[in-house]
């Protein structure tokens, strides 16, 4: 639970406690949970509507946040987990394989952070190493061979920065998938539905649309690392996460993604089913638009696209 949640819990929790004492059928307190309801929907509005981006930011971190996997059981069918990179190794940290969308065949790509203390472990916190940059860009050839369209689902505090990971071409893995991902030939469509982190997130993030849930956050660095290099100190993360323009309102503005999906009030964990069925909407939309598109306008497109990112006229 967050900080700024606590208040919202403590409704929650008094909401629940009623409707205990009164399951036994012997005291009616409809009217008062209803009073409290109606009291708890109005302070998660009010709360909700003003974020900051550094409480943004740790929306974006939730513990309860849907994650890739939900979404791929959530939004595709006959999902099949392909594994390794056929160089070195797997990699948990990165869940891709093919599914099938409203009868097309796609190639599901993603972050995966882990729930619980043993998967986090097994999944590294969501942060990848070659292996596992290798194995996406591994599925996305495979995707193109048989012209499938590519959805990605971005969800990493960043890369790893271990000594393995370096000694194995962890930049080289990040900078080889940027080039090859910019050639392929068939739709690529990315969702930041967390946190989207450097060149973690980079490696499988270049598209044709670029699209973020609207408490998510997407930055070249967290605000802790930032606040660390400007104050010597994580602990003006706050001030740093407002500096960087991280969230999705500042993002669509700066013409750096092209849509925000919608979440319910309180975060995605609090209606995992809506935000599934939005962002199978904005796929289906997308979809409809690029996957018919010749490969070489198909191409262009999105390298200019990438060209424009950082130009602007006095």
């Amino acid at each position: 639970m967050l900080e700024f949640e606590k208040p919202i819990k403590n409704l929650e929790d008094k909401i629940e406690e009623l409707r205990t004492i009164g399951s036994d059928g012997q005291v009616n307190i409809i009217e008062e949970i209803n009073v409290l309801q109606k009291k708890c929907n109005t302070l998660i509005k009010d709360i909700y509507s003003n974020l900051t981006p550094w409480q943004i930011t740790q929306i974006a971190r939730h513990p309860e946040r849907p994650y890739t996997m939900d979404f791929i059981n959530l939004i595709f069918k006959d999902f099949h987990e392909l594994h390794g990179d056929r160089a070195y190794a797997d990699d948990n940290a990165i869940v891709a394989g093919i599914a099938q969308f409203e009868g097309i065949s796609v190639a599901v790509i993603g972050h995966q952070k882990g729930r619980g203390t043993n998967d986090k472990i097994k999944r590294n916190f969501g942060m990848a190493k070659p292996e596992g940059f290798r194995k996406a860009l591994r599925v996305m050839k495979l995707a193109e061979r048989y012209n499938m369209p590519i959805i990605t689902f971005i969800d990493t505090p960043g890369a790893y920065p271990g000594i393995d990971a370096e000694e194995r071409g962890q930049s080289e893995a990040i900078a080889n998938n940027l080039l090859e991902m910019s050639n392929l030939s068939v739709p690529i469509l990315s969702y930041v539905i967390g946190e989207g982190g450097s060149g973690g997130a980079l490696a499988i993030g270049v598209c044709d649309h670029l699209a973020m849930l609207d408490y998510s956050i997407y930055s070249v660095i967290s605000p802790e690392g930032c606040a660390s290099i400007l104050w010597k100190s994580p602990e003006n993360a706050n001030i740093a996460a407002e500096a960087m323009c991280i969230t999705a309102d500042n993002l669509i503005k700066l013409k750096l993604i092209d849509e925000i999906v919608p979440e319910p009030l309180g975060g995605a964990h609090r209606n995992i089913s809506q935000v599934s069925k939005d962002i199978s909407s904005s796929i289906s939309k997308n979809l409809s638009i690029y996957h018919n598109m010749d490969s070489k306008i198909l191409i262009k497109n999105r390298k200019d696209k990438l060209d424009s990112v950082g130009y602007y006229q006095e």
